[in-house]
């Protein structure tokens, strides 16, 4: 594994626990530039509004690759030690006293969001990722203690889903049917919601509409976004840099494919799209998606790249087609889709990994983010794994 920027890297070791807090076994890097090891972290015991529950599985997402390595920013480092993982999936084991929304033995995961306000416009219209305070990400974040949602210790930061147990507000739950593969569920947190959000924002979800919708980037984000998109109803149409993807692409539901570097290819389908979303995360030319828009078509970017894009605005001008962006989605809209993909039989293709197999995993989509397979981390490989 290769890290960066080590000028940024926070060091903020675990602290002894507070009386309120109890020891987990967790799977993490302690200090920049190291590999992955046990760790006990501390949990906090459950307050009145809090679910707690064994974690059984945890999707390995590409951000958790940059959060781990320092990637994520070139002002702001990540904090050490660090426990990775926002695709958390497991089933209750203790709820608190005023708790309604779920009980013990039922199965819940967590995404993106471990917090948020919950008083502000935007918290209360269910889209906590845009809290007007700010939400807290699952993991390598501060508690915010304004919001008073989180228990423990105020100044430790927030550890992720690469854990046997973790302690959340009922608020930030998300049920998961009792037959939905679990391995399987918590990819859909985050990948799921990702692309789920856009569809639904832009009118997707509507089945009265029947849209073209493009899909740029065929990795294990892109695939779950055709195979929305397709149980949707909608024609599903491939973008890719090469054409190396296209049986793949079609194997997942896309009926049409584009070689943006392909001038023909590009021209087979101009002006066809009414929507595409871009999950790339490198820098790239945004030009040849918006000669596949249709006039008044929109460009969703989903990628986190810093770096300025490029672009004509006189191609904007002539279609009034409009470039926009979009962040996970809330709360309500993460179990729409869980819901909508048990219904479907939706589901990403996942492989499952064991703790011994974090640095392979974390090097391999640092060097190429391309598998249309979303890993995920199984709870149980942390028995007898020191």
């Amino acid at each position: 594994m290769k890290f960066s920027s080590p000028d940024i890297a926070v060091h903020k070791p675990i602290p002894e626990p507070q009386e309120n807090e109890y020891p987990v076994k967790a799977w993490g890097v302690e200090k920049f530039g190291e590999n992955f090891k046990p760790l006990t972290i501390y949990r906090y015991q459950v307050g009145e509004y809090d679910v707690k529950f064994q974690i059984k599985f945890c999707g390995i997402c590409h951000s958790d690759v940059h959060n781990v390595l320092n990637e994520m920013s070139t002002t702001r480092g990540s904090t050490y030690p660090i426990v990775p993982g926002h695709e958390l999936v497991g089933t209750v084991v203790e709820v608190g006293d005023k708790v309604t929304r779920v009980k013990v033995g039922e199965n819940v995961g967590v995404g993106c969001v471990r917090d948020s306000c919950l008083l502000c416009e935007v918290c209360d219209r269910g889209e906590e990722c845009y809290c007007k305070r700010g939400f807290t990400h699952t993991y390598n974040t501060p508690k915010n203690k304004d919001y008073g949602h989180i228990g423990g210790n105020p100044e430790v930061q927030n550890w992720g889903g690469y854990s046997e147990f973790d302690v959340i507000h009922e608020h930030f739950i998300i049920k998961i049917p009792d037959d939905m593969p679990l391995e399987k569920a918590g990819p859909i947190l985050c990948a799921g919601i990702t692309m789920w959000s856009p569809l639904n924002h832009w009118g997707a979800t509507d089945t009265t509409k029947k849209l073209n919708i493009g899909i740029v980037g065929i990795g294990g984000l892109g695939t779950m976004g055709i195979k929305l998109a397709s149980a949707l109803g909608h024609r599903v149409v491939a973008i890719s840099s090469s054409d190396k993807k296209r049986e793949l692409a079609k194997s997942k539901g896309a009926t049409g494919y584009v070689v943006s570097n392909d001038p023909a290819s590009v021209a087979a389908e101009s002006g066809k799209l009414d929507l595409i979303l871009n999950t790339v995360s490198a820098h790239h030319s945004l030009t040849p998606y918006i000669t596949l828009l249709k006039t008044d078509g929109t460009l969703v970017n989903l990628g986190c790249i810093a770096a300025p894009m490029q672009y004509n605005q006189f191609m904007l001008l002539l279609k009034r087609v409009s470039i926009a962006g979009s962040l996970i989605g809330g709360i309500p809209a993460t179990q729409e889709v869980i819901d909508f993909c048990h219904k479907e039989q939706v589901y990403p293709d996942v492989k499952l990994v064991g703790v011994g197999d974090l640095e392979r995993v974390y090097t391999e989509l640092q060097e190429n983010n391309s598998a249309a397979v979303r890993y995920v981390l199984d709870i149980k490989s942390f028995r007898g794994s020191e």
